[in-house]
């Protein structure tokens, strides 16, 4: 382990001994914001401290298992080999997990999301494409048991999805779904196509973290341009009867959001804001990063909506992910929503890449 991994856990241990302390103090205590914030920090840095732990008591047996071997001879040298080979390899996977409890972590991991999904080329095609994509997504969730909401939806004369927004609520949904922005391809025979052809067309997918209230951009009222309209779509006597509809307008950037899923006007007004704030947010990380131009980019993607990302080809019964070179033929489970073939295979990318750049240095 080198010595820079080594001083990092070394702080960790001293400010989990830090939080023990805080977290008894009445002050801290009577501050429930406080008390909870500190709580979380302790809760993660509890399982790094333990294995730490774990990892200095092995080095301390394995130098004296070391010292009985040199020391001896016959059977005592033979046993003392073995708890040697023994400790040694239990060091090693002690490393390995620790590595990985030091990686980077997301503090958007275990927020909600909201999924934007807009047909691109393809005409009609891409519109019926963007419906698979939902449906694809909405099982996901429904595996999951998280919980998805429609918050705005225009389409098209086939019975696709010009455009659909929707807002997934559930624990781990943005750790589980953010690399899938992006440009998403399909190749396959349309419906309307009598001579068989392949098609191909595309979708662009963009998943953006809710913002929490506390951490939401500061927006100026003076800065947004609200309109009313009433609702389209399904939804029963209620449609068409009342401009419960927002539209929102971020006049110095021109991000236009709206909601029209629920009947209130102010529900409508407070879904459209968060939606606002998200992608605001975005588009200062975005900034940030283009900012750090020397910054390595992530064999899995920058999360840029003009990136393709994926193809699926029908007649083949194939999904391939350029990012990693990954090919699965089981088309038909993936488009139902067992994309876990899929997504765990970018997670543990990304995590390899932290990994090899934490272990760099």
């Amino acid at each position: 382990m080198n010595e820079g991994m080594r001083q990092r856990l070394a702080e960790a241990d001293e400010r989990f001994e830090e939080l023990e302390h805080l977290l008894s103090s009445p002050d801290i205590i009577a501050d429930r914001q406080q008390f909870e914030r500190l709580s979380r920090e302790y809760a993660e840095l509890e399982p790094v401290v333990q294995v730490w732990q774990k990892f200095r008591d092995n080095e301390t047996a394995t130098g004296e298992a070391r010292e009985m071997f040199e020391g001896s001879d016959g059977e005592m040298r033979q046993l003392a080999r073995d708890e040697l080979e023994a400790l040694e390899a239990e060091t090693e996977t002690l490393e390995e997990r620790l590595q990985k409890l030091l990686l980077p972590r997301d503090p958007n991991d275990e927020r909600n999301i909201f999924l934007e999904i807009r047909a691109g080329t393809g005409g009609q095609e891409a519109g019926l494409f963007a419906g698979d994509l939902l449906r694809m997504y909405t099982r996901y969730a429904e595996r999951r048991n998280w919980k998805v909401e429609i918050m705005s939806a225009q389409e098209n004369e086939a019975g696709g999805y010009r455009e659909v927004i929707a807002r997934v609520i559930g624990k781990g949904a943005w750790s589980r779904l953010k690399f899938e922005s992006g440009v998403h391809r399909v190749q396959r025979v349309p419906e309307t196509e009598s001579q068989g052809r392949i098609h191909t067309s595309a979708c662009t997918v963009a998943i953006l973290p809710e913002a929490d209230d506390v951490e939401a951009v500061d927006v100026d009222a003076n800065d947004l341009r609200v309109d009313t309209y009433r609702s389209s779509g399904a939804g029963g006597q209620h449609v068409n009867t009342t401009d419960s509809a927002i539209r929102i307008t971020h006049l110095p950037t021109g991000i236009v959001v709206e909601c029209q899923d629920e009947r209130s006007q102010h529900k409508n007004r407070a879904r459209a804001m968060s939606l606002l704030s998200a992608r605001l947010l975005e588009a200062q990380v975005r900034q940030q990063k283009d900012e750090r131009a020397a910054e390595r980019k992530l064999q899995v993607g920058s999360g840029d909506r003009s990136e393709r990302i994926r193809t699926y080809n029908f007649p083949q019964g194939r999904v391939t992910d350029h990012r990693i070179n990954l090919t699965l033929y089981d088309l038909d489970k993936i488009i139902d929503g067992e994309i876990d073939a899929i997504v765990d295979p970018l997670i543990e990318t990304h995590q390899a890449e932290l990994l090899a750049e934490l272990t760099a240095h």
